[in-house]
């Protein structure tokens, strides 16, 4: 479906929606089991315009930042996300132990267990591949 009407001269011009409409639009896409499709042929609006206001609303709404398309040449407006928050971690009072690498090999009836310290995991990752060569 075309949102564009034709002008008395001819020309086709893009059509504007209140915020209104677009809200009540909105608010109908999003009960349950309501198609969007649906929802934009009895309104009389393209399906992807309409589940692009849907989106738009679901992004402001999460916080996550959104720009809103352009009209006419003029700039779009950008949606701030809120800003970053670190947050603090409980430090434990024992560190967890060192584990070691521990590698199986089998092959054939012949089967290998071989630990390696991991503060040596380079050393492992290289022994690892002269071994796989």
């Amino acid at each position: 479906m075309n949102t564009t009407t034709p002008d008395s001269d001819g020309r086709r011009r893009r059509r504007r929606h209140s915020a209104e409409f677009k809200a009540d639009a909105i608010a109908a896409c999003r009960r349950p089991g309501v198609s969007i499709a649906a929802v934009a042929l009895s309104r009389g609006l393209n399906a992807n315009l309409l589940r692009r206001w849907v989106a738009q609303f679901e992004a402001d709404a999460s916080g996550v930042c959104a720009i809103e398309p352009a009209s006419r040449g003029e700039p779009g407006v950008a949606h701030s996300a809120p800003a970053f928050m670190p947050l603090a971690l409980p430090v434990s009072s024992a560190a967890a132990p060192a584990t070691d690498i521990r590698i199986e090999l089998q092959r054939g009836g012949t089967a290998i267990t071989l630990s390696w310290p991991s503060s040596a995991a380079a050393e492992c990752a290289s022994w690892m591949r002269e071994l796989l060569r």
